[in-house]
Protein backbone atom coordinates (compact mmCIF):
# COMPACT_ATOMS: atom_id res chain seq x y z
CA UNK A 1 0.00 0.00 0.00
CA UNK A 2 1.34 3.39 -1.24
CA UNK A 3 1.90 5.98 2.00
CA UNK A 4 2.84 9.39 2.04
CA UNK A 5 5.58 10.99 3.30
CA UNK A 6 6.61 14.46 3.93
CA UNK A 7 10.45 15.70 4.10
CA UNK A 8 10.85 17.94 7.43
CA UNK A 9 13.54 20.13 5.81
CA UNK A 10 11.46 21.47 3.08
CA UNK A 11 8.13 19.79 3.19
CA UNK A 12 8.02 18.06 -0.14
CA UNK A 13 5.86 15.03 -0.37
CA UNK A 14 6.76 11.20 -1.60
CA UNK A 15 4.26 8.49 -1.94
CA UNK A 16 5.59 4.99 -1.89
CA UNK A 17 5.85 2.29 0.54
CA UNK A 18 8.94 3.90 1.90
CA UNK A 19 10.27 7.41 1.86
CA UNK A 20 13.07 8.35 -0.70
CA UNK A 21 16.43 7.65 -0.29
CA UNK A 22 17.22 11.36 -0.42
CA UNK A 23 14.61 14.02 -1.24
CA UNK A 24 14.31 15.09 -4.75
CA UNK A 25 14.22 18.46 -3.80
CA UNK A 26 16.21 19.74 -1.10
CA UNK A 27 18.52 16.17 -0.84
CA UNK A 28 17.70 15.76 2.79
CA UNK A 29 18.43 12.10 3.76
CA UNK A 30 15.49 9.55 4.39
CA UNK A 31 15.24 9.65 7.78
CA UNK A 32 14.53 12.82 7.57
CA UNK A 33 11.04 12.19 6.16
CA UNK A 34 8.00 11.12 8.50
CA UNK A 35 4.44 9.61 7.41
CA UNK A 36 2.36 12.62 6.55
CA UNK A 37 -0.70 10.86 8.51
CA UNK A 38 -2.40 11.92 12.32
CA UNK A 39 -0.19 10.28 14.94
CA UNK A 40 -1.74 7.83 17.00
CA UNK A 41 -2.91 9.71 20.78
CA UNK A 42 -0.52 8.10 22.65
CA UNK A 43 2.65 8.38 20.72
CA UNK A 44 2.19 12.03 20.21
CA UNK A 45 1.96 12.11 24.09
CA UNK A 46 5.14 9.93 24.79
CA UNK A 47 6.92 12.67 22.03
CA UNK A 48 5.51 15.54 23.52
CA UNK A 49 7.16 13.91 26.99
CA UNK A 50 10.38 12.33 25.46
CA UNK A 51 11.25 16.35 23.82
CA UNK A 52 10.37 17.71 27.08
CA UNK A 53 12.61 15.46 28.84
CA UNK A 54 15.57 16.05 26.44
CA UNK A 55 15.22 19.96 26.18
CA UNK A 56 15.79 19.95 30.31
CA UNK A 57 18.57 17.58 29.85
CA UNK A 58 20.00 20.31 27.03
CA UNK A 59 19.96 22.67 30.02
CA UNK A 60 20.96 20.51 32.69
CA UNK A 61 24.27 19.28 31.50
CA UNK A 62 25.24 22.59 30.04
CA UNK A 63 24.44 23.58 33.48
CA UNK A 64 27.11 20.40 34.57
CA UNK A 65 29.17 21.82 32.19
CA UNK A 66 29.48 25.41 34.00
CA UNK A 67 30.33 23.93 37.47
CA UNK A 68 32.86 21.31 36.30
CA UNK A 69 34.68 24.40 34.66
CA UNK A 70 34.61 26.37 37.74
CA UNK A 71 35.93 23.14 39.73
CA UNK A 72 38.92 22.79 37.36
CA UNK A 73 37.48 20.04 35.80
CA UNK A 74 37.38 20.97 31.21
CA UNK A 75 37.55 17.21 30.22
CA UNK A 76 34.43 16.76 32.51
CA UNK A 77 33.12 20.01 31.15
CA UNK A 78 33.60 19.28 27.33
CA UNK A 79 32.02 15.64 27.73
CA UNK A 80 28.91 17.57 29.61
CA UNK A 81 28.88 20.27 26.49
CA UNK A 82 28.79 17.29 24.13
CA UNK A 83 26.35 15.05 25.79
CA UNK A 84 24.28 18.78 25.85
CA UNK A 85 24.59 18.93 22.09
CA UNK A 86 23.21 15.28 21.72
CA UNK A 87 20.05 16.00 24.04
CA UNK A 88 19.69 19.17 21.96
CA UNK A 89 19.44 16.92 18.31
CA UNK A 90 17.21 14.17 20.12
CA UNK A 91 14.85 17.27 21.21
CA UNK A 92 14.72 18.62 17.21
CA UNK A 93 14.52 15.17 16.14
CA UNK A 94 11.06 14.63 18.43
CA UNK A 95 9.79 17.97 17.05
CA UNK A 96 9.76 17.06 13.99
CA UNK A 97 6.97 14.89 14.38
CA UNK A 98 4.71 17.76 16.62
CA UNK A 99 2.51 19.39 14.36
CA UNK A 100 1.90 23.07 15.38
CA UNK A 101 4.40 23.91 17.54
CA UNK A 102 6.56 25.15 14.85
CA UNK A 103 4.30 27.07 12.43
CA UNK A 104 5.46 30.24 10.03
CA UNK A 105 7.20 32.95 11.64
CA UNK A 106 4.31 35.56 12.03
CA UNK A 107 2.34 32.84 13.90
CA UNK A 108 5.34 31.79 16.22
CA UNK A 109 5.78 35.32 16.86
CA UNK A 110 2.73 35.61 17.86
CA UNK A 111 2.03 32.51 20.10
CA UNK A 112 5.17 33.33 21.82
CA UNK A 113 3.87 36.72 22.76
CA UNK A 114 0.89 35.25 23.90
CA UNK A 115 2.67 32.33 25.77
CA UNK A 116 5.28 35.41 27.69
CA UNK A 117 1.73 37.02 28.33
CA UNK A 118 0.57 33.78 29.82
CA UNK A 119 3.25 33.26 32.11
CA UNK A 120 3.17 36.64 33.29
CA UNK A 121 -0.29 37.19 33.88
CA UNK A 122 -1.18 33.80 34.83
CA UNK A 123 1.71 31.48 36.26
CA UNK A 124 3.96 33.94 37.91
CA UNK A 125 1.35 35.68 40.28
CA UNK A 126 0.80 32.47 41.94
CA UNK A 127 4.48 31.28 42.34
CA UNK A 128 4.93 34.50 43.75
CA UNK A 129 1.99 34.05 45.72
CA UNK A 130 3.57 31.12 47.41
CA UNK A 131 7.20 31.71 47.80
CA UNK A 132 6.08 35.18 50.08
CA UNK A 133 3.82 32.69 51.77
CA UNK A 134 6.93 30.24 52.76
CA UNK A 135 8.74 33.17 53.39
CA UNK A 136 11.35 32.11 50.49
CA UNK A 137 12.28 35.88 49.52
CA UNK A 138 15.08 34.56 47.50
CA UNK A 139 12.86 32.61 45.38
CA UNK A 140 10.08 35.05 45.67
CA UNK A 141 12.97 37.94 43.68
CA UNK A 142 13.95 34.83 41.44
CA UNK A 143 9.98 34.66 40.28
CA UNK A 144 9.63 38.28 40.14
CA UNK A 145 12.36 39.28 38.06
CA UNK A 146 10.94 36.45 35.48
CA UNK A 147 7.62 37.81 35.64
CA UNK A 148 9.18 41.34 34.54
CA UNK A 149 11.72 39.85 31.76
CA UNK A 150 8.40 38.07 30.39
CA UNK A 151 7.06 41.26 29.65
CA UNK A 152 10.01 42.93 27.68
CA UNK A 153 10.21 39.33 25.80
CA UNK A 154 6.21 40.17 25.21
CA UNK A 155 7.11 43.66 23.64
CA UNK A 156 9.81 42.51 22.05
CA UNK A 157 7.66 39.74 19.91
CA UNK A 158 4.93 42.68 19.60
CA UNK A 159 7.30 44.60 18.27
CA UNK A 160 9.01 42.56 15.64
CA UNK A 161 5.41 41.39 14.17
CA UNK A 162 5.02 45.26 13.72
CA UNK A 163 8.57 45.27 11.54
CA UNK A 164 8.58 41.99 10.04
CA UNK A 165 9.23 43.40 6.58
CA UNK A 166 11.83 45.99 7.99
CA UNK A 167 15.54 45.41 7.02
CA UNK A 168 16.71 47.15 9.88
CA UNK A 169 19.51 44.91 11.85
CA UNK A 170 19.19 44.55 15.62
CA UNK A 171 21.53 43.09 18.07
CA UNK A 172 20.45 41.54 21.09
CA UNK A 173 22.17 41.51 24.29
CA UNK A 174 20.97 39.14 26.99
CA UNK A 175 21.68 39.32 31.15
CA UNK A 176 23.01 36.80 32.11
CA UNK A 177 21.61 37.28 35.68
CA UNK A 178 17.60 37.68 35.06
CA UNK A 179 17.36 36.34 31.34
CA UNK A 180 16.70 40.57 30.35
CA UNK A 181 17.18 40.94 26.96
CA UNK A 182 18.45 44.04 25.48
CA UNK A 183 17.82 45.77 21.59
CA UNK A 184 20.93 47.76 20.88
CA UNK A 185 23.92 48.55 22.92
CA UNK A 186 23.30 46.98 26.29
CA UNK A 187 22.69 49.88 29.77
CA UNK A 188 25.31 50.36 32.32
CA UNK A 189 23.39 48.03 34.57
CA UNK A 190 20.58 45.84 33.77
CA UNK A 191 17.28 47.32 33.99
CA UNK A 192 15.39 44.06 36.11
CA UNK A 193 18.22 42.77 38.63
CA UNK A 194 20.86 45.32 38.37
CA UNK A 195 23.57 43.39 36.98
CA UNK A 196 26.76 45.35 35.60
CA UNK A 197 27.14 45.77 31.72
CA UNK A 198 29.89 43.19 31.34
CA UNK A 199 27.13 40.90 32.76
CA UNK A 200 25.49 40.91 29.27
CA UNK A 201 25.87 38.60 26.49
CA UNK A 202 25.79 39.47 22.58
CA UNK A 203 23.14 37.08 20.96
CA UNK A 204 22.35 37.10 17.22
Amino acid sequence: MEKKWKCTVCGYIHEGKTPPEFCPVCGAFKYQFILYEPLPPSLEKHLREAFAGESKAYVRNLAFAAQADREGFPQVARLFRAVAEAERVHAQEYLKYLEGVVEDTETNLKKAFENEMRAKNEYYPDFIKEALALKREDVYWSFNRARDVEERHALLYKQALTAMVSDKEITYHVCQVCGYVFDGEPPDRCPVCGAERKRFKKVG
